[in-house]
């Protein structure tokens, strides 16, 4: 798996906060659209399949968006494909 360019170590906090900025229409939550652009942002391969992936893995009301309470668990689980 390729690292993600980065001078310094980015925190899960850090990356929660650019998770937030890329949602475009501004209702409060990521889809899978916004997101994949935010793991395209980060350098990461194959952003749309982790797009798929993280929203499957923290999207618990399944409603096929992230919400602010879903978006420590999202935040975490895309953090570890940083490696940082």
């Amino acid at each position: 798996m390729r690292r993600a360019p980065y001078e310094q170590p980015m925190t899960v906090d850090q990356l929660k906060g650019l998770l937030k900025k890329f949602d475009t229409n501004g209702d409060g939550k990521l889809s899978r659209k916004e997101l994949k652009e935010a793991l395209k942002s980060l350098h990461l391969r194959f952003a749309g399949l982790k797009a798929w992936s993280a929203i499957h893995h923290a999207d618990v009301n399944k409603d096929g968006v992230i919400s602010d309470e879903e978006i420590n668990e999202l935040a975490k689980h895309i953090f570890k494909w940083l490696k940082i």
